[in-house]
Parts: structure tokens; C-alpha cells; sequence
């Protein structure tokens, strides 16, 4: 099954690596970095496990972690911006990217449990990522 956010999250996380690359050997940023790194790698993991959820609950528990991680990794990046270790520029290339996941994450969530009190069940879902 396709997946966009699971998609999504996967390049999102090797644009995150190339960053962490890069503020390490280019900035000597090596605190923010990993923390950085962390943070914008597990988003997509996060996302994989839900994916594979054993139930309703599961599945949002999953979810409510990725968005946690994504919310976390725009504070590093809004962090790196203004204490100018990363430019404008750079900035503005992947904010964007990790505003949309942490959106698209929130509505799954949303829909997920609009549906479960709907339906009151805990039976293992399909999933529509």
C-alpha cells in the first residue's frame, strides 16, 4: 500500500541526515545536531510503526509520537535559524517540509479518532496514509 506520509517522512528524514551532515563538519554544531537528527529521523519510524499498529489505539498512540518528534524538530531547526548557525535560506528549504508533515500527521490523527468514536471499535484498521 502507498503511503505519502510514510513517504513524505522517509525523505523528509535523509534531508535531515544531509543536515546533520553538514552542521557537523561545515558548523561544528554538534548538540542541536543530534538532537536535530534525532528527532527528524524518528518522525518517519514513528510513522512506520502506526502504520503496522495492532489496533485503533495503537495506531494513534504511533502517530501522536511522530507528531511530537515533528513539532520537536521544527523547534531545532526555528533554534538553528535564529541563532544564525543555519541561513535564511537554508531555513526556508526545509521548514516547510517539516510543517507539512507535522499538518498531515495532526489531520490522520484527527480522522482516525473522528472515525473510532464513530465506530466505537478496536478491531485492527485499515489504514489510508
Amino acid at each position: 500500500m502507498k503511503s505519502i506520509v510514510k513517504e513524505k517522512s522517509f525523505h523528509f528524514a535523509i534531508r535531515i541526515m544531509k543536515l546533520y551532515k553538514y552542521l557537523i563538519e561545515e558548523k561544528k554544531e554538534y548538540i542541536i545536531g543530534k538532537q536535530l537528527l534525532k528527532s527528524g529521523t524518528s518522525i518517519g519510524a514513528n510513522v512506520r510503526e502506526a502504520i503496522n499498529g495492532e489496533s485503533k489505539v495503537d495506531f494513534i498512540h504511533k502517530l501522536g509520537i511522530a507528531q511530537k518528534e515533528c513539532d520537536e524538530t521544527l523547534y531545532w531547526l526555528e533554534l538553528l535559524k535564529e541563532a544564525e548557525i543555519i541561513s535564511q535560506k537554508e531555513f526556508d528549504s526545509i521548514y516547510p517540509d517539516a510543517l507539512e508533515l507535522l499538518k498531515m500527521i495532526r489531520s490522520i490523527i484527527i480522522k482516525t479518532i473522528k472515525t473510532n468514536i464513530k465506530t466505537k471499535s478496536n478491531l485492527k484498521i485499515t489504514h489510508n496514509l
